[in-house]
């Protein structure tokens, strides 16, 4: 069992300095997402059945064994992916909270420093699973709530990657899907 207090720091993951925006135009090769078969309206029950899954993932004994240098264990995966969940709610909340004629700039979010910050590697896992949940279902419910004309709200991020309230949503289901499929859940 994963004891929180005994991790020892297994040095930086690799950065993953992809656009993962092409997603939004062909299925994902790794782990076979494509985006052109998720509807909005289905993303927040997407986002609860990952939870679930996430959830079992947690429960391996192994879950903060790293699979090969540089690799995020499953338990930094699910930090990960509980961090996306607030990132991408609070993306969605900042674009809703403008009035839809003009795009949005969305903050940048930098997921390796982040990793290091919190220290993914020494979380709890059963803490962990409590946020997890937490996160999981605020980001469900943020995504329940845009009426039909708000999914095409813009929105552009920091790198100028251009997105909609719908082409965001299905960018963050990517995310939790890709995730899920690298932690083999």
């Amino acid at each position: 069992m994963h004891d929180p207090t005994r991790a020892v720091d297994p040095g930086p993951a690799r950065p993953d300095t992809s656009d993962w925006t092409w997603v939004l135009v062909r299925p994902c090769p790794q782990c076979g997402y494509d985006s052109g078969h998720v509807l909005p309206i289905g993303v927040p029950q997407i986002v609860r059945d990952a939870a679930t899954r996430y959830a079992a993932v947690l429960g391996r004994m192994d879950v903060a064994v790293r699979p090969g240098e540089g690799v995020w264990s499953p338990l930094e995966y699910a930090c990960h992916v509980r961090d996306v969940c607030d990132v991408m709610r609070g993306r969605l909340e900042r674009i809703l909270a403008g009035d839809g004629t003009t795009p949005v700039e969305l903050d940048n979010w930098d997921q390796d420093a982040t990793a290091v910050e919190k220290q993914y590697w020494r979380a709890d896992p059963g803490q962990v699973a409590v946020e997890l949940q937490d996160a999981f279902e605020a980001a469900a419910a943020a995504f329940a709530t845009p009426h039909r004309a708000q999914w095409s709200w813009s929105a552009v991020r920091s790198d100028g990657a251009m997105f909609t309230v719908e082409t965001l949503a299905k960018y963050f289901v990517h995310d939790l899907v890709h995730h899920l499929w690298d932690v083999q859940g």
